[in-house]
């Protein structure tokens, strides 16, 4: 293989690996994203039932309405907070499917490259291997003419 073609090559599977290497890191950093809204949305949700449950006990002692009404608001409030955070956790499984997407798009690249690599190495030491048999013979040929010459 020409030194060129080999330059050329290795610098793009250089380049490859460095996407490879940073599309992993986004895929991490997405995941550790997705977990801590994930554990955000379990924060509310242990709030929330916590909450209902030191209600329930109450549930049979006299309440003022405005203090029911002021729970209900609350409760409600926490209920659209929860399904704020489930439009985030969405969103962050949609990262994160994107990240391994683009993680498994730079690692065929990747492997395809260094395939390409492999192979032009072998078509290179093939050549080359013809190239010194090639060699061999015609040295052969040589000595055998000049010992089939008179003297």
């Amino acid at each position: 293989m020409s030194a060129g073609r080999n330059n050329a090559l290795q610098v793009a599977v250089d380049m490859a690996a460095r996407q490879r290497d940073a599309a992993r890191h986004a895929l991490g950093d997405a995941r550790a994203a997705a977990a801590a809204a994930a554990a955000q949305m379990d924060q509310l949700q242990s709030y929330a039932n916590e909450t209902q449950a030191r209600w329930g006990v109450r549930a049979d002692a006299l309440v003022a309405p405005e203090v029911l009404f002021h729970h209900r608001h609350f409760m409600g409030r926490l209920e659209h907070a929860m399904q704020l955070q489930t439009a985030v956790l969405e969103d962050h499984a949609q990262r994160v499917g994107a990240g391994e997407a683009a993680l498994l798009a730079a690692e065929l690249r990747l492997a395809t490259l260094k395939k390409l690599v492999a192979k032009r190495q072998r078509e290179s030491a093939l050549a080359e291997q013809r190239r010194e048999q090639k060699q061999t013979d015609e040295r052969a040929q040589m000595a055998l003419r000049l010992q089939m010459r008179p003297s």
